[in-house]
């Protein structure tokens, strides 16, 4: 078995974490490829003494691979995402942060959990994704142009909202006053669109989630559209410029520049381990706390 390892540094967390994924993985006899800037972080703090073999980025990541391991929290797994990109590399994400909905696995179970991946005993979640291209072109958005979570666009060095005309499908639906607009996949609606109103999706979902950030007008309320929808967006505004988010990449955008946002042709397949599901994960981080039936 062959996995890619890539994770962040949490002071008082990572290193039972990173050991014991370590530990269990060279007893199992599983190749480790670890991304090059977390094993020089973890050489540096003499966590991993050994040398393995590393990766620096998404062309390095091929067929050859059974699955790359994230060590950190959710924004961790997103970063990954742009690693693994269309490759259909599976994810499993193992919790160093606090609340995580992509990153499932305690380190209180690693043992358990990675003798499951060992046994492949596990399932594939699909993940849609949203692209984004902008005319005129911008080159910080073309480098890597989709997300897993939400695409985000918000008013920039100003205290005065913006407009952002909306269509689907080439049909107008609404010129937002707000502070901003966030288009949120189903994995990303228990995120920023959720804290803004917006509704909770299951994975499975095939939606969208349109969700205005503090609106002018209380009438705009969330809005829940097919995921083969086009949606395009024109924003205004007193100043030149405005901020686009994909996940947490962060660019400013000219104002009129047309924003196109549909679903990418490829998905990202995330790991899930028996017993750590997403309605489990909803049930005691989000909702009603644990499960008390007998």
């Amino acid at each position: 078995m062959k996995v890619a390892i890539y994770g962040q540094y949490y002071q008082n967390s990572t290193e039972p974490i990173i050991n014991d994924i370590f530990v269990f993985f060279n007893k199992n006899n599983v190749e480790m490829i670890i991304e090059s800037h977390f094993l020089l972080m973890l050489n540096e703090r003499k966590i991993v003494e050994n040398k393995y073999k590393t990766f620096t980025s998404h062309t390095e990541l091929d067929s050859s691979f059974d699955m790359l391991i994230s060590i950190g929290g959710d924004g961790t797994i997103l970063r990954a995402a742009t690693l693994v990109r269309d490759s259909g590399i599976p994810i499993l994400g193992i919790n160093a942060g606090r609340l995580g909905f992509l990153a499932t696995v305690q380190k209180e179970n690693i043992a358990e959990f990675m003798q499951f991946v060992i046994d492949k005993k596990y399932t594939i979640s699909k993940r849609a994704l949203l692209s984004l291209t902008c005319s005129p072109p911008n080159e910080s958005i073309d480098e890597i142009n989709f997300a897993m979570n939400e695409i985000t666009v918000s008013r920039k060095d100003t205290t005065s909202m913006i407009t952002i005309d909306t269509y689907l499908n080439d049909e107008f639906l609404n010129s937002y006053w707000a502070d901003g607009l966030i288009i949120s996949t189903p994995t990303g609606s228990t995120g920023y669109s959720l804290s803004c109103g917006g509704p909770i999706l299951t994975p499975d979902v095939k939606s969208l989630v349109i969700t205005p950030i503090a609106p002018h007008n209380l009438t705009a309320r969330p809005l829940v559209v097919p995921d083969e929808t086009e949606i395009r967006l024109k924003v205004s505004g007193r100043e030149e410029n405005y901020l686009v988010s994909l996940d947490s990449r962060v660019t400013s955008v000219k104002n009129e520049s047309i924003l196109t946002l549909k679903k990418t042709p490829f998905q990202i397949n995330m790991v899930e381990i028996p017993e750590e599901t997403f309605l489990k994960t909803l049930r005691s981080k989000l909702l009603w706390g644990e499960d008390k039936r007998n």
